[in-house]
């Protein structure tokens, strides 16, 4: 997967990446929804025999405008980057947004992006995707400007899952932040998955004979505090099962930060400094207070042999998730 990150200094864009195919859309999850604007820009660019292309925008353009209450992302940019890659696209184009940038125009982005840089023969986005300053461009206005551009428009629709609801960010949010893993990996299409580096810790968890890998997540992270079975995948793709803690652990601290604790089954050696990602596939129980380590070594071991059971029946939920969690 090749990244691109778009600067004032206007370099050129590979000429073998001109004249592709692009999607264009926030894609925060790279979920269901998404997939239907995603597969159409891919099969498009098959057809004519031209690269497809994802253009995206970091960070997320709510954070930019309300910095007080930045969003919870479900996929930051390595982990929709590979998600990008598992779909099938080979070049993602991750494009600064700020504030000076939501102040120019519906058809400075429409001519400098899209016209001139990109050399779209072609753009895939959502039927509601708004752009420019004020979101003057919208659907009529996008269509037209590919008119006057020379480039096709696709726009799509909303996608609505088994029951006729609409899939969005924001209703994948809401189920994370009730610890409905299993839910919101029905509407993703892949089991939610966390990407951080491993930091040092305290140490309780050798101690206790639960050694765990420590990471910090960003702290708009709404994810419900708890126990989970998860799946931890390291820098060089080995993958192994585990039981994870995501909490303040308050019965061995006093309003600590949320960390997220996950320890691997059968596997012993150091992890610190490593860049790894959780998969998140069921949620065990909700975070407790135990009276002394005692009842929670009990209970950690209760933990382990349900995670355990769990995952040895998991499948994949789709070639994404397979490519994420297996």
């Amino acid at each position: 997967m090749t990244v691109f990150h778009r600067n004032e200094k206007r370099e050129p864009l590979p000429a073998a990446l001109q004249g592709g195919v692009v999607a264009i859309g926030n894609f925060d999850g790279v979920h269901r929804g998404h997939r239907s604007v995603l597969e159409r820009a891919l099969a498009l660019a098959s057809e004519r025999g031209v690269p497809a292309l994802v253009l995206t925008f970091e960070p997320h353009p709510r954070t930019v405008f309300r910095p007080d209450q930045p969003v919870f992302r479900l996929t930051p940019a390595p982990v929709k980057a590979r998600l990008f890659e598992a779909l099938g696209f080979h070049s993602v184009i991750e494009y600064p947004f700020d504030t000076q940038f939501s102040q120019r125009s519906a058809e400075d982005f429409v001519q400098s992006v899209l016209a001139d840089w990109l050399k779209a023969s072609a753009v895939v986005t959502g039927f509601d995707f708004h752009f420019g300053r004020g979101r003057e461009g919208g659907p009529a206005f996008l269509m037209e400007a590919g008119r006057r551009h020379g480039f096709d428009v696709s726009l799509i629709d909303a996608f609505r899952d088994e029951n006729a609801e609409v899939i969005s960010s924001s209703r994948i949010r809401t189920l994370l932040a009730d610890g409905n893993v299993t839910e919101a990996a029905g509407l993703l299409g892949y089991r939610y998955t966390v990407e951080a580096e491993v930091i040092g810790g305290e140490k309780l968890g050798r101690t206790l004979g639960y050694p765990t890998a420590n990471m910090r997540l960003v702290p708009e992270t709404e994810l419900k505090a708890g126990i989970y079975a998860v799946r931890f995948r390291r820098p060089d793709g080995s993958l192994h099962d585990g039981v994870a803690s995501y909490g303040r652990r308050p019965t061995v601290t006093e309003n600590g930060a949320p960390l997220l604790e996950t320890f691997l089954f059968d596997f012993s050696g150091s992890l610190y400094g490593e860049v790894s990602s959780v998969s998140f596939f069921g949620y065990l129980r909700p975070e407790l207070k135990f009276d002394g380590l005692d009842p929670l070594v009990v209970q950690m071991k209760r933990d382990e042999e349900e995670a355990r059971a769990l995952l040895s029946g998991v499948q994949p939920l789709s070639d994404v998730d397979a490519r994420m969690s297996f």
